[in-house]
């Protein structure tokens, strides 16, 4: 069986953005790390040889964190056959901009954890005690 995430030979370039993080890439890093929401991600993790900003392998969830090359005709073109090879692995994929990152960290982590699933349930009536 061919091996199609996280590769070998993908971990020079896994790397290299690691080093070469965003300032949002930075500060939602410091959000999710260490599973302070409630749910592992990793950093720049690959799949079929595309790094993925941020990824939670239990939600198959991906984040990815847009600046103004994304916008381009060329970047959305990338963009574009990129996400239809992750989706067609089965990962979800949510897109925050910088800005939105850096203006309202609040509201984008909220936003995470709803989609993972980790607002709490409401508790049922027999859990109750009625």
């Amino acid at each position: 069986m061919t091996k199609i995430s996280n590769r070998v030979k993908d971990k020079l370039k896994r790397r290299e953005l690691r080093h070469k993080q965003t300032k949002a890439e930075e500060i939602l890093w410091e959000s999710l790390r260490n599973n302070k929401i409630g749910i592992k991600f990793r950093r720049q993790y690959s799949l079929e040889g595309y790094v993925m900003d941020f990824y939670s392998p239990k939600a198959k969830m991906a984040i990815e964190i847009d600046g103004g090359q994304h916008y381009e005709k060329d970047g959305k073109e990338y963009d574009k056959v990129r996400e239809e090879i992750i989706i067609s692995a089965g990962v979800k994929i949510m897109r925050f901009t910088n800005e939105e990152v850096i203006g309202d960290l609040e509201r984008v982590i909220g936003i995470v954890k709803d989609s993972c699933n980790l607002t709490p349930a409401p508790l049922l009536s027999k859990e109750r005690g009625v």
